[in-house]
């Protein structure tokens, strides 16, 4: 697979996996709070508490792509200096 299809396979993981955390800010904040799902200010605050996962989330990502970015560096480097052919 090419690098950016593995991006890409990551970020789609990413994006059905936000489900999950979707959901339990809606039970953090009604457990902490008793929300009313009729109130404006209740839907508010689960979209901060989503907001902060996702923005865990988009660190997350970052650190992997960095990962990846930097050993496919280091790699390629090392590819390049064993096929280079030994001088005597």
């Amino acid at each position: 697979m090419g690098k950016n299809q593995d991006l890409a396979i990551i970020l789609i993981i990413v994006i059905i996996g936000m489900f999950i955390p979707f959901f339990g800010s809606i039970l953090i904040m009604n457990n902490l709070n008793n929300l009313d799902i009729t109130n404006i200010s209740s839907w508010l605050k689960i979209g901060k508490t989503f907001g902060w996962f996702l923005l865990i989330f988009a660190l997350e990502l970052g650190a992997v792509y960095l990962y990846f970015t930097i050993t496919n560096t280091l790699a390629q480097k090392k590819i390049d200096k064993q096929s280079l052919p030994e001088k005597k």
